[in-house]
């Protein structure tokens, strides 16, 4: 940990001084008005927060640090976390410094093992995820450090020894949940010469004699890091953490809000359709099948999973890289080639109605296809691996906050009455 803990302690005080000086020099100054409909429909493009992690420019599609990420595809994700915690990226020694460091913490306490098999034997895997994380809550050194009193200006260190804890482990517990939920065996134990992703891969116990899957793990944590700050679970990990809640408690209220319907399920439901529709035309829909199946889909009022975005409005850069994985390694995979197929029509067909602000795809359309080809079928396991990848987001951001002293939030609400009386 020295050595991003050291980069940190030089980066933080020029962060301080820039935000201190921003806020003084530009205090009183708008950056967002609210209208009636945002206040009702969920706060949607009111600029409200500061998250210095990652951003989506609609144009351009997630950015982390600034960076594209489809320029950061060939990275692993200790190049992530590290970007996002400081804003470069590590050189090779630095980065092997990380790796090590998150091997060293993989070991997970045998009471969370305990916790985890009193559970139901159909619990959700999301829940046995979260139940996990909240269970290892009594580890926290936030915690311990806050209660024996510290300044304030030290609260992202401890921050940072939690993030890294809860980082390090948090294979080993989504790949315990896996084996154990889904009846694959005895756990496996982490390998310390192997990577965080590669141990992830290694952990889950599927066939791996070419090194692909891992590869795809790779590519999995790294596109899945982050996706700025006003996503539920980003949000309410950021919500939760500002009240000086530690990383355990943050990050499971955060995974509660990703197992939402709305928010981390979305990938099962594009490779739902993608499955319904081979099996409709056994394994080998036309151009044209796919053509009249959007149509169909459209003209019952429903949506084509996985195409369009509230946000983008260009073709997910995740997606992009997704799909050129998919088409490098197994082009012919009749789930991969539809995938393909559909990326090459339903925008047109969206063009067509003219209704979508955004026919391109999200990465929701493309990445469980990668998962399914490799043998993972357990759709209501996909969350777990999406929980692991945004880890990393939510984790950066706790410790950038508490460097930067950010306080808690509290928004002002205003009643329905007071809607009525005051807006003209």
């Amino acid at each position: 940990m020295a050595k991003l803990q050291n980069r940190l302690a030089k980066l933080i005080p020029e962060w301080r001084t820039e935000t201190r000086a921003l806020v003084k020099k530009n205090g009183d100054k708008k950056i967002s008005d609210v209208t009636v409909q945002q206040a009702y429909g969920g706060m949607r493009g009111v600029k409200a927060m500061i998250c210095d992690t990652s951003e989506v420019p609609p144009d351009v599609g997630l950015l982390i640090r600034g960076t594209p990420i489809g320029k950061l595809a060939d990275k692993t994700p200790e190049d992530i976390f590290y970007l996002l915690c400081t804003g470069e990226l590590p050189n090779a020694k630095d980065r092997r410094a990380l790796s090590d460091e998150l091997a060293s913490r993989a070991a997970v306490p045998n009471y969370v093992w305990k916790v985890l098999e009193a559970m139901p034997k159909d619990s959700h895997p999301m829940c046995m995820l979260d139940t996990a994380i909240l269970a290892m809550e009594r580890e926290s050194k936030f915690r311990a450090a806050y209660d024996k009193g510290m300044p304030k200006e030290d609260y992202w260190k401890p921050m940072l020894e939690d993030s890294l804890d809860l980082l390090g482990r948090m294979p080993a517990i989504a790949a315990g949940v896996y084996r154990m939920r889904f009846k694959k065996g005895k756990r496996i134990a982490p390998k310390k010469n192997l990577t965080w992703s590669e141990n992830y891969a290694h952990m889950l116990g599927i066939k791996d004699p070419s090194g692909e899957f891992a590869d795809c793990m790779r590519l999995y944590l790294v596109l899945h890091c982050d996706h700025e700050g006003g996503n539920v679970s980003a949000h309410t990990c950021h919500l939760v953490g500002s009240a000086l809640s530690d990383a355990y408690y943050s990050v499971s209220a955060g995974l509660n809000g990703l197992a939402g319907p709305l928010h981390g399920l979305a990938n099962q439901e594009c490779l739902n359709w993608i499955i319904q529709l081979n099996k409709q035309f056994k394994g080998k829909p036309s151009r044209e099948d796919i053509r009249k199946t959007a149509w169909e889909t459209l003209n019952a009022g429903k949506v084509i999973p996985g195409y369009g975005h509230a946000v983008l409005r260009v073709s997910d850069p995740r997606f992009v890289e997704f799909r050129a994985f998919g088409m490098k390694h197994f082009p012919n995979d009749p789930i991969m080639k539809t995938v393909n197929d559909v990326y090459e029509i339903v925008p047109e067909v969206l063009k067509e109605q003219g209704k979508a602000k955004n026919p391109w795809p999200n990465v929701d359309a493309g990445s469980g296809a990668l998962l399914y080809h490799y043998g993972m079928k357990e759709f209501s396991y996909y969350t777990v691996l999406f929980s692991v990848s945004r880890a990393m987001g939510m984790l950066s951001q706790l410790v950038v906050n508490r460097a930067l002293g950010s306080p808690i939030e509290r928004p002002k609400s205003v009643t329905t009455e007071w809607i009525k009386k005051n807006v003209k």
